[in-house]
């Protein structure tokens, strides 16, 4: 009788390529000591330059089968490659890969995985909470509160005021959209998505009510977005989709600035009309002249919707993870698919 083969297990020679500033954030001494036991990798040993003439990078480059990137990898272009010609995999401890694979990556048959499902989780934590906190009126309320200094008649001043039956729109069910889908399930909210990907099945088993974007608009009490930097999403929510959303409704962008026309946003929000919670700006830092940092009814965070502090441990366990998996000779649980990539942020 025969029996399966173990898979041979293996410590494939892993190079760290990332920023300096990135090293020191995610990878926390414990993360490093499992890094080193399950991979042949000198922790010392950092490429921010796959042009580097220092002959150790360069020897590790070219004996290198696994990089293990993070923010601040440089672009795998052909230059790139051709100091790596033993290179088989890249394990990415962040979110998206569109900053460093490039189609030659593609080219050479390297597999890339990616840690954005660990990312998405912080992201999509900071939407629910601001979700549950818009359909509480909480920036309205806490404002009254303070002017006041006094008790508040509630049902005179916010008698719409709460989270049941509310109507949420979730604008693409990505990785990030599909865990607010599933972190809004315990409450009793209506949820519409739009998402051109998604069909009738699929939007059954989530248990949301796929719409067009402008019904979506329309419709929702509030509106969070999580589709991708496209062409095509350039301003998606422009001054006439701003218009078509209900009064008294809020805006959440987690996703790319440029998805919203904030010229357009910051007329809509100066009005009092729409509140808005915005994670992410065009451009990525405002001018400090910019009248959504002072707008009662705009919450402004500074990107911090994603991996921040200690979640960037996360990260670094999801990579090594998925680097145990190669060592073991297993596919990638999080394996990025190049003909998919498009859709993704």
């Amino acid at each position: 009788m025969s029996h399966p083969a173990t898979p041979r297990v293996t410590r494939p020679r892993t190079v760290l390529a990332m920023s300096g500033e990135t090293r020191a954030a995610i990878l926390a001494p414990e993360a490093l000591d499992r890094l080193a036991r399950v991979a042949d990798l000198d922790p010392r040993l950092l490429v921010t330059d796959f042009g580097t003439d220092d002959p150790a990078q360069r020897t590790g480059l070219h004996q290198a089968e696994v990089l293990f990137t993070g923010w601040g990898c440089p672009p795998l272009d052909p230059a790139a490659l051709s100091a790596m010609p033993r290179l088989r995999a890249v394990v990415h401890a962040a979110g998206s890969v569109k900053h460093h694979i490039t189609q030659d990556v593609w080219d050479r048959g390297i597999t890339v995985s990616t840690a954005a499902t660990a990312n998405a989780l912080p992201v999509a934590e900071y939407t629910v909470a601001a979700i549950l906190f818009a359909n509480k009126s909480i920036l309205e309320s806490a404002r009254v509160y303070r002017a006041a200094r006094s008790r508040v008649n509630l049902l005179e001043r916010f008698p719409g005021v709460g989270n049941y039956r509310r109507t949420v729109g979730i604008v693409g069910a990505s990785r990030i959209g599909r865990r607010v889908i599933e972190l809004l399930r315990p409450y009793d909210l209506r949820v519409l998505v739009h998402d051109p990907y998604l069909d009738e099945t699929d939007a059954r088993t989530l248990g949301v009510e796929r719409t067009e974007l402008d019904t979506l608009a329309a419709e929702s009490d509030v509106v969070t977005i999580h589709a991708p930097e496209l062409p095509a999403t350039q301003h998606l929510f422009d001054a006439p989709r701003l218009a078509l959303m209900r009064d008294g409704a809020t805006l959440i962008n987690t996703a790319r600035g440029s998805l919203v026309d904030t010229e357009a946003l910051v007329k809509e929000a100066a009005t009092g009309r729409l509140n808005a919670v915005l994670d992410h700006t065009e451009p990525e830092v405002l001018p400090a002249d910019s009248p959504l940092y002072d707008l009662p009814n705009v919450l402004l965070t500074p990107h911090i919707a994603g991996s921040q502090g200690g979640e960037l441990h996360r990260l670094a366990d999801a990579a090594v993870d998925e680097l145990e998996r190669y060592a073991h000779g297993l596919p990638f649980a999080h394996a990025v698919d190049p003909r998919t990539l498009h859709q993704q942020a």
